[in-house]
C-alpha cells in the first residue's frame, strides 16, 4: 500500500499529464469547412438568452448607502470577503422553475441559454467538488444548472455557460483583492489555473454537451495569450464541437467586443451593450449582449426598463448585420426573473412567432447602407424588409436593380394568404403599394421574392 503522500503524489501527476495531454491538440487549425460545421447552429439562432443569477443577487444591488450595484458588488462596493461570504445564508431561490425559465426562451423565440455558472465571485452556481464556495453550500442545496440543462434539452434549446476566468474569491487568483480576508498564503496562478480547469471539465462532462463557453474576466494582465490558447485547447479536447467566445484571449478592443491580432484565440466576437454601426465581413461571426435595463444581475432599484419596441427593433437590427442578440435578464434571490423582463420576452415572442422566418437562419442585407424606412434580412430567394416607419403615402422604396423580366412578388409576412402587393419599377429601384395600416407597430416584414442575380 503507497504512504498517503505518495498517493496523492502521484494523483497530481496523473491529472497534470491529462490536462496538458487534452491541450496538445491545436484546435485552430481546423479547415473552414469544419468551423463552418461546427459554427451552424450558431449562425442560425440569432438570438439567446443571457441569464446573469448568482449570490449578488440576494444585496439586489444595495451595500450601506449605495444602490447601483449588481454582480460586481463584492469588488466596487469592496465588501470583506468574509462579509459577502454571509450571502450564502440568504440565498435560497425556491421559486426557481427551470421549465418555466426555459419555456420562456422558447416562447420568445430563441435558440440558445447562457447562464452564469460562475461569475468573477467565484460563487459556483452548480454542485462542483473542488470548492464549497458555491450552490451546494446555501440553503438551496439544490443544483439550478443541471435543472436548467435537462429542461433546455426538453425544450430543444443549447445549453450554455457563463464562465469567470476571474476569480475574486479563490486564494490563488492574481492580483488577489486587498478585501479578500478568507485567503491565506501567496497567490499562484498557475495553480488557479488548474482548479479553472477542473471546473470546466465538471461543467462539460456532468452537464454538456455545452453549445458554448462563454468567457469573461480575461482583461487583467496576469491572465495571458498563451493562457487563453492553453484553455481554448482544453476545452476543445474535452468536446471538441463546443463553441467558445473570444474572451478566453486578450484580443478583445474593449465593449466594441471584437478581436484583433496576429493570432485571435476564440470562435466570435461579442459587442457589449451596443451593436456595430456598420456591417461587417460576411467571415466575421459575433454577438451583442446586451441588458433590457441598466445592470446585468438584479438591481431591485433599476426601473430603467427598454422598450419591447426597442428590443425587437434591436434584434433585427442586429439580424440585418450578420450578428446574434444575446438579451440578458437578472432574475432575484428567490429564483423569480423580473415581471418586467417576463413581460418585455412575451411580447419579443409575440413578435417572433409570426416574423421569426426574417430573423432564424437568415444572412446579413445584401445592401451597403440600411435604409431610411428599417432593416433588411435575406434568405435565397427572398428579402425580408423590417418596415420601421410605415410610410404615409404607402410607398416602400427599394433601391436595387430593376427586374430584367417578371416583376418579383412582394406580401406582407402577418399575412397567412401572402396576398400579392402591387409593385412598380423605375429606375431608382422599385416601389411596393402598401396597405394604409402596419400589421405590427414595431416592424412589419414585407417579403419580396427574387432571385439572387437580381441583387
Amino acid at each position: 500500500m503507497l504512504k498517503p503522500w505518495i498517493a496523492y503524489l502521484s494523483f497530481l501527476l496523473i491529472v497534470s499529464f491529462a490536462l496538458s495531454s487534452a491541450a496538445e491538440t491545436s484546435f485552430d487549425r481546423e479547415t473552414p469547412a469544419e468551423r463552418d460545421a461546427r459554427m451552424k447552429w450558431f449562425r442560425e439562432a440569432k438570438f439567446g438568452l443571457f441569464i446573469h443569477w448568482g449570490l449578488y443577487s440576494v444585496p439586489a444591488g444595495e451595500w450601506k448607502d449605495k444602490k447601483d450595484y449588481a454582480e460586481w458588488i463584492s469588488e466596487q462596493a469592496q465588501i470583506p470577503m468574509s462579509e459577502y461570504e454571509k450571502f450564502r445564508g440568504q440565498f435560497n431561490p425556491v421559486k426557481f422553475d427551470a421549465a418555466a425559465w426555459a419555456a420562456l426562451a422558447k416562447q420568445a423565440g430563441m435558440k440558445y441559454v447562457v447562464i452564469t455558472s460562475k461569475h468573477h465571485d467565484g460563487f459556483a452556481m452548480f454542485d462542483t467538488k473542488l470548492t464549497d464556495w458555491g450552490i451546494m453550500s446555501t440553503p438551496f442545496r439544490r443544483d439550478p444548472i443541471k435543472e436548467l440543462a435537462a429542461e433546455c434539452k426538453k425544450a430543444g434549446l443549447k445549453f450554455c455557460v457563463y464562465h469567470s476566468i476571474m476569480d475574486w474569491h479563490h486564494p490563488d487568483y492574481a492580483p488577489r483583492r486587498p478585501w479578500n480576508d478568507t485567503a491565506r498564503g501567496e497567490p499562484d496562478m498557475d495553480r488557479y489555473v488548474q482548479f479553472l480547469k477542473g471546473q470546466l471539465k465538471e461543467l462539460i462532462q456532468n452537464y454538456g454537451p455545452l453549445g458554448i463557453l462563454w468567457f469573461d474576466g480575461e482583461w487583467e494582465k496576469t491572465w495571458t495569450h498563451e493562457r487563453g490558447k492553453d484553455l481554448y485547447n482544453y476545452v476543445r479536447g474535452l468536446q471538441p464541437d463546443i463553441i467558445v467566445n473570444n474572451r478566453v484571449g486578450k484580443n478583445r478592443q474593449g465593449m466594441k467586443g471584437l478581436s484583433k491580432g496576429r493570432e485571435i484565440v476564440g470562435d466570435y466576437g461579442t459587442p457589449e451593450q451596443e451593436i456595430p454601426a456598420d456591417g461587417l465581413p460576411p467571415e466575421v461571426v459575433w454577438e451583442s449582449c446586451i441588458t433590457m435595463n441598466d445592470h446585468w444581475g438584479y438591481n431591485k432599484n433599476d426601473h430603467n426598463w427598454k422598450s419591447s419596441t426597442k428590443l425587437i427593433r434591436m434584434l433585427i437590427d442586429i439580424a440585418s448585420k450578420g450578428g446574434n442578440f444575446l438579451l440578458n435578464v437578472g432574475p432575484t434571490a428567490e429564483g423569480l426573473i423580473p415581471a418586467p423582463s417576463v413581460e418585455r420576452l412575451d411580447e419579443i415572442g409575440a413578435w417572433m412567432k409570426v416574423n421569426g422566418e426574417s430573423i432564424h437562419g437568415a444572412s446579413a442585407s445584401p445592401f451597403a447602407k440600411a435604409p431610411s424606412w428599417g432593416r433588411v434580412t435575406r434568405k435565397p430567394g427572398k428579402l425580408y424588409l423590417h418596415v420601421f416607419d410605415w410610410p404615409k403615402d404607402g410607398k416602400l422604396s427599394v433601391s436595387m436593380p430593376p427586374p430584367a423580366g417578371k416583376m418579383p412578388k412582394a406580401y406582407l409576412l402577418a399575412d397567412p394568404r401572402h396576398k400579392p402587393l402591387p409593385i412598380s419599377a423605375n429606375p431608382s429601384g422599385l416601389e411596393i403599394f402598401l396597405p394604409p395600416v402596419a400589421p405590427d407597430a414595431a416592424a412589419s416584414v414585407v417579403v419580396l421574392e427574387v432571385t439572387d442575380k437580381a441583387l
